[in-house]
């Protein structure tokens, strides 16, 4: 039996790629679950030829954010904060209103926060787009639509 110490780490080269574009629809769908999935999917942890901080995943299309499920009393508890930087410039957002506004900064905020937070988890990020409603705008991918299901 040969030793393992002598064997080289894989890593795909851009031949090798392929990027599909998967479509989630998350209504009546939990939030979190609905975040780690695309997570996955965008890093490539469900392919066997997985690599950090090789962009080897899929891209990502989620529709219904408007529809998405909220465990607990997160809706009235939550809340989002940003800081400008400067004295007195932290601005809190609630759940609830970022919810009736824009459905589509929450489930983006969460694979944020599920992707790794560096310039690899920005690159990733630039791969998802979140849509209120069931129609979405990309017209080269409706073609090749690929259905995920959550449920």
């Amino acid at each position: 039996m040969e030793p393992l110490y002598n064997q080289k780490t894989y890593y795909p080269t851009k031949d090798k790629l392929k990027n599909e574009w998967i479509v989630i629809d998350s209504a009546d769908q939990v939030l979190g679950r609905i975040a780690s999935k695309a997570a996955n999917r965008l890093m490539g942890k469900h392919l066997p030829i997985f690599q950090p901080g090789a962009t080897v995943g899929d891209s990502v299309i989620i529709i219904n954010a408007s529809k998405i499920k909220v465990t607990g009393a997160k809706l009235d508890q939550k809340n989002y904060y940003n800081f400008s930087g400067y004295r007195g410039g932290l601005r809190t957002v609630k759940m609830r209103t970022l919810y009736e506004n824009t459905p589509e900064k929450i489930v983006l905020i969460a694979i944020k926060g599920m992707l790794p937070k560096n310039k690899y988890g920005r690159k990733l990020l630039r791969r998802v787009r979140v849509f209120a409603g069931a129609e979405h705008n990309m017209t080269a991918q409706k073609a090749a639509e690929v259905s995920a299901s959550i449920k």
